[in-house]
């Protein structure tokens, strides 16, 4: 029995120490972002006063069913303020429903205004997303490639903005801000939300102010086009092309520009079965990309060794997930084998260090969320109420999101599976008829309310433990996980909002 505790220890242990160096790396980050805040932006920019330096750009939307968006996303792009002479719109419709039809006809109507956009189709999804943009790019005119996904509602200066930052001819992406339209439409909007903004804060811009790997997003930024060539093209070989990608380039020492200041609004998944969809998706492609990429970061000797590092903890990013279900899943053992070896008393004395790693996020994001809704006591109060809660909902995607690292890192191959969407930013509005709707349940729900159960047994240990009257320790965290895991079950089992 001796030996299964020790077990226990060693892997709980591991866990919890590769938790705690994503944590020094985030408040590494946070340092790197509160510097950058104070730096003035000197970059050199496109007089587009000066007609010859309005270069010609190609807007990219890959598309793939978005009968409810299609209209939006359509009415939207062509409001870009840019030269129409130097500006050119492709639709990369994979689409295999009505909604081409409805498409078809839009683009029709475009045309004939004068604008110039082209609704280009395949006869295959070959390469998914990858496949759509690298067809799209064997015929685009621009030098330059915006990209937005159907969700996105780019501002009327957005290219005039971004496009000007390429007069440094060793740019080859810029990327912007995610912004939300929907985002106080339910509790999952807003957590969904929160981690999105500690992204799009401290991680882009504590990476990119040093100079350390980033990503472009997929959407809302625009690429060198022959940056992407030189970088090989987009390749559908991950769920993630667009890391993949974004890693390819800067091996081949291409600088990316992130621009915090310019907010991109898009729309967020409203109920759990598409935020699961779409998280499923990043995480398993994090993983993939792992396993692509990270011999090639560590052999390339022009990178400096902390990019090494951040490089690796970056692709690492989902692997977190399944440390945090391991840890989680190990506590409860670990209650008992505190209160069984009291030889052991030491190590848990030194494991309590690792508390810290809550608390490093806890500052971290503090100044993301502050940044964004502003100081004060009562900003303060519900950035409490947020952080804890979306520390509990992320808990319980734990196992989820785990399962998809796992296909990641072993290889399992699987196809593109879009995030449904829906042009609904109210709750009075209806979403139930959506007919992209997944209504299958996954085993993975089963498995889920098992582990909530689970985490209530742990919150019942803590009663009945040892001989000292119980010990309440992990009562918190286990609390956390119960409240987690039954949030996503009982979401997941009756869909809703």
């Amino acid at each position: 029995m001796i030996f299964v505790a020790y077990i226990i220890i060693v892997v709980y242990s591991i866990a919890l120490l590769l938790i705690f160096m994503y944590a020094l790396a985030q408040l590494n980050l946070l340092f790197n972002y509160l510097i950058a805040q104070k730096k003035e932006d000197f970059s050199e920019k496109f007089d587009f006063s000066n007609p010859n330096e309005i270069p010609f750009v190609t807007i990219q939307l890959p598309v793939y069913n978005e009968l409810y968006v299609m209209e939006r996303l359509l009415t939207n792009i062509v409001k870009l303020k840019y030269p129409k002479d130097k500006l050119e719109i492709q639709v990369l419709d994979d689409s295999t429903d009505e909604s081409v039809i409805s498409t078809s006809k839009q683009i029709k109507e475009l045309q004939k205004s004068g604008i110039d956009i082209k609704h280009i189709q395949r006869t295959n999804r070959k390469g998914f997303k990858a496949g759509a943009l690298k067809e799209g790019l064997k015929s685009a005119k621009g030098d330059f490639i915006a990209i937005f996904d159907a969700d996105f509602l780019p501002k009327e200066n957005w290219l005039l903005e971004t496009i000007p930052y390429f007069k440094n001819s060793e740019i080859g992406v810029v990327q912007t801000r995610w912004s939300h339209i929907n985002r106080n439409y339910s509790t999952l909007t807003r957590i969904q939300a929160f981690a999105l903004d500690a992204h799009f804060t401290l991680e882009q811009v504590g990476r990119n102010s040093k100079d350390h790997f980033i990503n472009f997003n997929g959407t809302a930024g625009v690429w060198r086009k022959e940056c992407i060539y030189d970088a090989g093209n987009w390749e559908g070989d991950t769920l993630t092309e667009d890391l993949d990608l974004s890693y390819r380039a800067q091996l081949k020492n291409w600088k990316f520009k992130y621009l915090e200041n310019i907010e991109t609004p898009s729309e967020l998944p409203i109920i759990i079965s598409a935020a699961r969809t779409q998280q499923f998706r990043w995480n398993k492609g994090g993983a993939e990309n792992f396993q692509k990429m990270a011999k090639r970061v560590l052999s390339n000797k022009k990178v400096r060794f902390k990019t090494k590092i951040h490089g690796l903890l970056h692709l690492l990013n989902s692997t977190m997930f399944l440390n945090v279900l391991i840890v989680a899943v190990l506590s409860v053992p670990m209650l008992y084998i505190k209160n069984e070896y009291e030889h052991l008393k030491n190590y848990f004395y030194m494991m309590s260090f690792f508390v810290i790693s809550s608390l490093i996020f806890f500052i971290c994001y503090w100044f993301m969320y502050k940044n964004i809704y502003g100081k004060g006591f009562k900003n303060f109060l519900k950035y409490i109420a947020t952080f804890f809660t979306f520390f509990s909902i992320a808990m319980g995607f734990s196992l989820h999101n785990s399962i998809a690292v796992l296909e990641g890192h072993f290889g399992k191959k699987s196809d593109f599976i879009r995030t449904p969407k829906f042009n609904i930013n109210s709750v009075k509005n209806s979403w139930e008829s959506n007919k992209y709707i997944s209504k299958k349940i996954s085993i993975h729900v089963v498995f889920e309310g098992l582990l909530a159960l689970y985490f209530a047994f742990g919150m019942y240990s803590a009663f009945v433990v040892g001989n000292q009257g119980g010990d309440f320790g992990l009562f918190p965290f286990h609390l956390m996980l119960l409240l987690g895991f039954g949030y996503v079950f009982f979401k997941s089992i009756f869909t809703k909002a």
